[in-house]
């Protein structure tokens, strides 16, 4: 047997983290009249991580069409320096 233990308690301190589902709904699906566009960079922020890389779909819940345009988009706000390309940038604009 391992020295790891798996108990769930707070005494060990190296319980396992529970995995609950939560129900996702795609935003854009929901409510028809938000567009995603490139020059919305505070909406395409919601969907990039800190360290700029863009967040999966089961992340954020919305569905595979939308996730590409998602992914379109905050490639083409990056190409014309509306978004960063890395975590680097991000400290800089924070600043």
């Amino acid at each position: 047997m391992s020295d790891r233990s798996y108990s769930s308690s707070n005494e060990s301190g190296g319980g396992r983290r529970r995995y609950i589902p939560r129900p996702k709904f795609c935003q854009f699906c929901a409510d028809k009249s938000i567009v995603i566009n490139y020059k919305a960079v505070d909406m395409l922020r919601r969907f990039v991580t800190e360290d700029g890389k863009i967040r999966p779909r089961r992340q954020t819940g919305t569905c595979a069409k939308h996730q590409r345009s998602l992914a379109r988009e905050i490639k083409r706000a990056r190409h014309i320096a509306l978004l960063p390309f890395t975590a680097e940038h991000w400290k800089n604009i924070i600043q």
